[in-house]
């Protein structure tokens, strides 16, 4: 199938090509399962069908990840040119553009030649990594469980949607991935923050106690977090030892990310068959519907090439496996694949995000320390108002922590600086005082599906390899809001108790309220929904398709909820109950 691109505007600089319907290269294996990106619920599905002993192809649109090369914990800005800022220091939305450069996110909010729009009226950014193991080789390893109430919002309070599944479903492959992948705990007995299984937690740092004494004096949980950061070795993986800058990548594989825990060690088995710089263009189906093959661009050399398939993944992430959907368009599917329901692209969500920062006295003449640990925060404040009925917002949201004597990053005195008379000694004087005095809490909260929060393909913009881009709609309502705002006076009476004085929201710009714009938390979610009626559902309660019974989706896609936790933990645990079913079906011979 020939890519057109005549009545398309494509993004500048251009490196489309006409390819004739000859040029297209078709492999000849035919493999029981494509897998479609290779993040959490890649990496997950690959290494859950190759143990079962099913034969796997894995398409990932960035390089391999070689972590001794491509992560950066222990580097230095100095060592980069302009010190990584950026050669124009460009910010999308306040925003640096090189936001991830030490994350080894192989990725950025814009992509040179890879687009995407927005409709009119709306915000919205879209972080995309481009490697083996994606986001989870950079993310913040924040793992919580959904709670029981998170499967069944409606029967909960009327808004929303029902999953097709209950906690009690998905509590075993809950079990299975913390006792795989390695998280961190207590178990508190909250039903907003249910229990795991866990490894111990590390000691609280100096301006966590700090929090928890003023979050005991507001009656408010503050508990260990729950991180997928190993302190006991497990399955060959150290105990993260604090050796470097954890978010930036780990490479020994203490952090989970799906590239070192699942995929590696998938590669041994001889059952996968990688292919990198594939860029997913449009799933193939025969006369009665089933997919048969996956369509895709050679990165390197532009060529259309074909993977034959039995079985097919989805996994691309929410946004990229949705786009695929859509673009796979035919005569049995005009709207596209797996979408006679029409709600493919439909109820796009984020975490409302909102944050504050204040200084805090007490910290003052502290002997400097480090105060590392591991990556991330040591404690977290779970949701505790689950039974308040007056606080004008439905459901809730959790605190993150930040602080600490950590190493400084570009502009981290930039207020010293600019506020401060003089310079040289008594300047470098002024930082030192400060430095490590200033702590931050961080709302991640639940955004409820709405009308006007939705994807759909650009019908005039494609990108470099000439295939039709996203374009999002975005709107907050007046839950989100007033959720945020409870945020900041919730934040305020923290850090007024503990004695501090608030510097302001961290992105003051941001209205109304100074919630986050769509996308910025990078949970976005939610567009191929699972559900029991093929009219109101694109998947079943096994993420397979209604329409295309060989077609299944493994990323974030299928959720109908964005509740206030973290949305990896749950996307491994949904994948590898998704593989399990697939794996099963395949030995019934019933895909």
């Amino acid at each position: 199938m020939a890519l057109r691109i005549s009545k398309f505007r494509v993004a500048t600089p251009v490196f489309c090509i006409f390819i004739s319907p000859m040029q297209v290269i078709r492999s000849s294996p035919v493999y029981d399962v494509v897998v479609i990106g290779s993040g959490a619920g890649g990496g997950t599905v690959v290494k859950v069908l190759t143990d079962l002993g099913v034969n796997v192809a894995l398409l990932e649109a960035g390089p391999m990840l070689n972590p001794a090369r491509d992560f950066k914990e222990h580097m230095w800005p100095y060592q980069f040119e302009h010190r990584t800022a950026g050669e124009k220091g460009e910010y999308y939305f306040g925003r640096q553009k090189g936001f991830g450069f030490f994350s080894a996110a192989q990725g950025d909010w814009q992509l040179d030649g890879e687009p995407y729009t927005t409709g009119e009226g709306s915000q919205f950014l879209w972080f995309r990594s481009r490697v083996i193991g994606g986001r989870t080789n950079h993310y913040g390893r924040i793992s919580l469980r959904f709670s029981d109430y998170d499967f069944k919002p409606h029967s909960f309070d009327g808004l929303g949607t029902d999953w097709p599944i209950s906690y009690d479903d998905i509590a075993p492959y809950y079990d299975k991935a913390e006792s795989f992948i390695g998280v961190t705990g207590t178990k508190e007995g909250l039903r907003t923050a249910p229990d795991g299984v866990f490894q111990p937690p590390p000691a609280p740092r100096v301006h966590e106690v700090l929090i928890k004494k003023a979050c005991d004096r507001l009656n408010i949980p503050c508990i260990p977090s729950r991180m997928a950061i190993l302190t006991k070795a497990l399955n060959g993986r150290p105990a993260c030892h604090y050796c470097g800058q954890c978010g930036r990548g780990c490479i020994p594989a203490s952090n989970y990310s799906s590239s070192q825990v699942q995929i590696f060690p998938a590669m041994k088995s001889g059952r996968l068959k990688i292919v990198t710089g594939a860029m997913a263009r449009e799933l193939i189906t025969d006369p009665s519907g089933k997919v048969t093959a996956v369509s895709y661009v050679d990165v390197n050399t532009r060529q259309e090439k074909r993977i034959r398939c039995r079985t097919v993944v989805l996994a691309a992430s929410a946004m990229e496996s949705t786009r695929l959907l859509l673009n796979s368009k035919g005569p049995r599917h005009p709207a596209g694949l797996a979408n006679s329901s029409g709600v493919v692209g439909k109820y796009l969500t984020d975490n409302v995000g909102f944050g504050m920062s204040a200084y805090i006295p007490a910290l003052e003449g502290m002997p400097k320390h480090d105060s590392d640990g591991f990556g991330g925060m040591h404690m977290y404040v779970p949701w505790w108002l689950i039974e308040d009925k007056q606080k004008g917002f439905p459901r809730g949201y959790h605190i993150e922590i930040g602080g600490g004597y950590g190493m400084p990053g570009l502009g981290s005195f930039y207020g010293v600086c600019r506020n401060h008379e003089g310079y040289g000694t008594a300047l470098k004087k002024e930082i030192r005082r400060v430095y490590g005095n200033t702590v931050s809490l961080s709302g991640r909260g639940e955004m409820i599906p709405n009308d006007k929060s939705y994807m759909d393909i650009d019908p005039n913009v494609v990108d470099r390899f000439g295939i039709p881009v996203p374009r999002f709609h975005f709107a907050w309502s007046d839950y989100e809001i007033r959720q945020a705002r409870h945020m900041a006076e919730t934040f305020k009476a923290i850090f007024e108790t503990m004695g501090g004085s608030v510097l302001g929201p961290s992105n003051p710009a941001r209205e109304p309220g100074g919630i986050s714009i769509g996308g910025t938390i990078i949970h976005e979610l939610g567009t191929v929904r699972m559900g029991n009626d093929p009219k109101t559902s694109a998947l079943n309660k096994y993420c397979q398709a209604h329409d295309v019974k060989n077609l299944f989706v493994a990323d974030a896609a299928p959720f109908l909820t964005n509740p206030d936790k973290n949305p990896t933990l749950t996307i491994v645990a949904l994948a590898w109950r998704t593989a399990e079913y697939l794996a099963e079906e395949l030995r019934k011979s019933n895909v």
